[in-house]
């Protein structure tokens, strides 16, 4: 048993674990979150944060009040009621109840990789989940770009303040429709995302190696103490002509 648990402690094993873990601790906090001021909200920063799966948090009430204003509309689930006011002339997006088993999936497959019996399948693993993993994300961080601007295309005619044109809010960063302004960044959730995709390619990076997380400090200080006098060296070099 302890021989087994001890394979754990290879940075090449043990990563995919860490990195199973903050995917699924990312999907219970938001992914992203957007900040939006405006005329009609002069004192204040409205924010509004999404989550993975078909849930707002934030000042998600009031946002929809104001993109009423321009005929933009939260996106409808369709197979499951959300907790946020869905409009009859939202665009669909029946796709985002798969956020989670996206997540879960990815995180599955870190253990399973975790387990492989040979360091032969083990380096398979690491390099076919790092590759399923970013191409998942690609075309998760694609697919939401696209609703997006489907979403800022398909404005409502009707709204109370006509004649605003089609816009297309990005994923991250920021953009204005007509008098407001609007700025998206990661969440809690994105950035734990980002760190797991990280951890999986230490883990691809050492895949060679059965280096354990013991070893990292003074592997670390080697390099720094190597860096030092490499550094010492060369201002200790005599001057040319």
């Amino acid at each position: 048993m302890k021989s087994s648990l001890a394979r754990f402690g290879e940075l090449r094993r043990g990563l995919p674990l860490l990195a199973a873990g903050l995917l699924l601790v990312a999907l219970a906090v938001p992914m992203w979150r957007i900040t939006l001021t405006a005329p009609q909200y002069p004192t204040e920063t409205l924010a509004i944060e999404l989550y993975a799966y078909p849930r707002l948090g934030g000042d998600y009430v009031e946002v929809h009040s104001l993109n009423k204003y321009v005929g933009f509309y939260y996106p409808d689930p369709v197979y499951v009621e959300p907790n946020f006011p869905v409009h009859e002339k939202s665009i669909r997006v029946p796709e985002w109840i798969l956020g989670p088993v996206a997540f879960v999936a990815i995180a599955a497959t870190g253990v399973f990789v975790s387990l492989a019996p040979t360091a032969r399948k083990l380096k398979r693993g690491l390099t076919a989940q790092l590759g399923g993993t970013v191409v998942t994300f690609a075309v998760m961080f694609a697919l939401i770009q696209y609703r997006l601007y489907q979403a800022g295309h398909s404005l409502d005619p009707d709204a109370p303040l006509r004649g605003v044109e089609g816009f297309t809010p990005p994923v991250l960063g920021g953009y204005e429709v007509a008098n407001i302004s609007g700025f998206a960044w990661f969440g809690p959730g994105g950035y734990l995302t980002m760190l797991a995709v990280v951890l999986l390619g230490v883990a691809y990076l050492a895949r060679d190696s059965e280096m354990r997380f013991g070893d990292v400090p003074e592997l670390v200080h080697e390099r720094i103490g190597g860096i030092r006098r490499r550094d010492s060296g060369v201002r200790n070099e005599p001057g040319g002509d």
